[in-house]
C-alpha cells in the first residue's frame, strides 16, 4: 500500500515541475508573439522607410512624356510615388528660389537653370543663387523649335520667311511665350534674327503671349491666333503638323538641363530617378514625343 501512496513531498515536486514546464510553454508563446510583432514592425518601418514622394520641378513642354514615364518608374519600383510641378521654366525657377520643396530641376533652357546654379557664370547668375546640386547637374534632352498654324489654315504661312512677311504687313495675329519663358526666349532670337522689333509688333496689336509653351499651343489649336513658336514635342501632343523648323543658326539648341537641388528632401531617390530618365527606356519615350538625346 505505501508502495501506491505519493508523498506529499513527490506531490510537490511533480506539481512544482508542471508549472515549470507550464511557465516555460507561456514564456515560449509570449516570446514568439513578441518575435512576430517586432518583425512586423520592423517590416513596416522598413516599408515607411522605402515610401518616397518624389517632387519634379519639370518645363510644361515635358508633361505628357514625364508623366508616363513616371507612371512606368512607380509600377517598377513600388514605394515611389510623383508629385509633379509642370510650368515655365522661369516660373519653376523662381519657386525654387523663395523655397518650395523640390527634388529635382528639369528646365527647358540653361539660363533657368544657371540661375540657381553658384558654379555658373556671374553674367547670369547674378544673385549667386547657390540651390543646384552641380555634380548631379546634366544636359538631358534637346528639343526643336517650330512653327505652327491653326488646322485649316488659309493665311499661307508655310515657312518662317512667309511668317517675318505677315509680321511686316501686320496682317495676322501671332503668339508666342513671354519672355521669361524659354520657347519666348528662343522665339525673340528667330525675330531679332529677321530684324523684327517686338516691342513695335506687340504695341501694334500684332503680337499676343503665352505664359507657358501650353498656353501657345492652345491658342494655336483653338485657331485663336494665325501662327504660333512651340516646341516640336508640343506640337505632336497637340496633334499639330509644324509647317517649318528653326534652324540652329536662328535660335540655338534647345538643351534641357536637370539637376537634383542642394536642399532635396529626397536627394538619393531623385538621383536614381535621373539616373532612370537617361536609360535607353527613358529614351524610347522621349524620342516618341520628338526630343532626342543631347
Amino acid at each position: 500500500m505505501n508502495d501506491h501512496r505519493i508523498s506529499r513531498r513527490s506531490f510537490l515536486a511533480a506539481a512544482g515541475i508542471a508549472g515549470a514546464a507550464a511557465a516555460l510553454t507561456a514564456c515560449g508563446g509570449a516570446a514568439s508573439s513578441t518575435a512576430a510583432s517586432v518583425a512586423s514592425s520592423a517590416a513596416a518601418s522598413s516599408q515607411a522607410a522605402q515610401s518616397v514622394e518624389l517632387i519634379v520641378f519639370a518645363a510644361a513642354s515635358l508633361t505628357e512624356t514625364l508623366t508616363a514615364i513616371g507612371e512606368t518608374y512607380s509600377a517598377k519600383n513600388p514605394g515611389v510615388t510623383f508629385r509633379f510641378n509642370f510650368d515655365s521654366s522661369g516660373t519653376l525657377k523662381t519657386q525654387i528660389q523663395e523655397g518650395a520643396d523640390c527634388d529635382l530641376f528639369i528646365s527647358a533652357g540653361q539660363k533657368q537653370m544657371d540661375q540657381l546654379d553658384i558654379i555658373a557664370s556671374a553674367d547670369v547668375n547674378k544673385d549667386r543663387l547657390d540651390f543646384v546640386d552641380s555634380d548631379t547637374r546634366v544636359d538631358l534632352l534637346e528639343n526643336k523649335v517650330v512653327l505652327c498654324v491653326p488646322e485649316g489654315s488659309d493665311k499661307g504661312i508655310d515657312s518662317f520667311d512667309a511668317l517675318a512677311e505677315h509680321l511686316k504687313a501686320q496682317d495676322i495675329l501671332f503668339c508666342m511665350g513671354n519672355s521669361d519663358v524659354p520657347v519666348g526666349q528662343y522665339t525673340q532670337k528667330i525675330l531679332a534674327c529677321y530684324d523684327l522689333d517686338e516691342e513695335a509688333l506687340a504695341a501694334a496689336g500684332v503680337i499676343t503671349y503665352g505664359s507657358n509653351v501650353k498656353e501657345v499651343t492652345t491658342q494655336i489649336t483653338e485657331a485663336s491666333v494665325d501662327a504660333g513658336v512651340v516646341y516640336c514635342t508640343d506640337a505632336f501632343s497637340a496633334g499639330l503638323t509644324p509647317v517649318d523648323e528653326a534652324t540652329k543658326e536662328m535660335c540655338g539648341q534647345v538643351i534641357y538641363p536637370a539637376a537634383v537641388l542642394k536642399a532635396a528632401p529626397n536627394a538619393e531617390a531623385a538621383k536614381e530617378f535621373l539616373a532612370y530618365l537617361q536609360t535607353d527606356r527613358a529614351a524610347t519615350v522621349f524620342e516618341g514625343v520628338g526630343f532626342s538625346a543631347v
